[in-house]
């Protein structure tokens, strides 16, 4: 393409921004270019990217309580009332940060039985949980389920108020998804659980 615009049949002004960064550096390092576009590292060969795609797959292996296997590599295990925003944060998790995190939906059952779920009891210190604004969770599960008592606000109050009090009693941190962006989200969990994997 350089060839055929610097060509004398081509009388249009050519800046060549490449060629005036390129050659300068091709004389300072004694290395000539191969003028390729579009070169860059094999990610496929880099340990942190291999990191996040098992991160991922951990992540999505274990999305809403699916599975209990191997909780003992997860990084973080995510806990609350369904729709309060435990999955995507735990892919952002795993995309941005390649943390495994599991995520686990606390249930009626639950809250009948007034303590965290068997699989989760051994892992607890790996623990944290996110609540939401019972009338904004009410909103969201009517967009899913409209009309039912699942999405009812009575419901949506009384399975806030139970997770809250059963995270407080296990001792859990948790914060509210309400206002709070997954970015956010994911920031004051990696400072409460792996202030190694926060990135500035």
């Amino acid at each position: 393409m350089r060839d055929i615009v610097t060509s004398e049949r081509c009388k249009g002004l050519v800046l060549d921004m490449f060629r005036t960064f390129v050659e300068p550096l091709e004389d300072e390092l004694g290395v000539k270019s191969n003028h390729r576009i579009g070169r860059f590292s094999d990610a496929s060969k880099s340990q942190e990217y291999n990191d996040r795609i098992e991160a991922i797959n951990f992540s999505l292996a274990h999305d809403d309580g699916q599975s209990a296997r191997n909780l003992d590599i997860a990084d973080v295990i995510l806990v609350g009332v369904s729709r309060s925003g435990k999955t995507p944060t735990s892919l952002y998790l795993a995309m941005q940060h390649g943390i495994k995190a599991a995520n686990y939906p606390l249930i009626p059952d639950d809250f009948e039985r007034g303590q965290l779920p068997s699989s989760l009891a051994p892992y607890k210190r790996k623990c944290f949980g996110l609540t939401i604004d019972p009338e904004r969770l009410a909103s969201i599960r009517n967009e899913r389920r409209p009309g039912s008592r699942y999405a009812s606000l009575e419901n949506c109050r009384y399975e806030v108020n139970e997770a809250e009090a059963m995270m407080r009693r296990a001792g859990i941190a948790w914060l509210s998804s309400t206002h709070k962006s997954i970015e956010e989200i994911a920031t004051t969990i990696l400072r409460d659980l792996r202030p190694d994997r926060l990135i500035y």
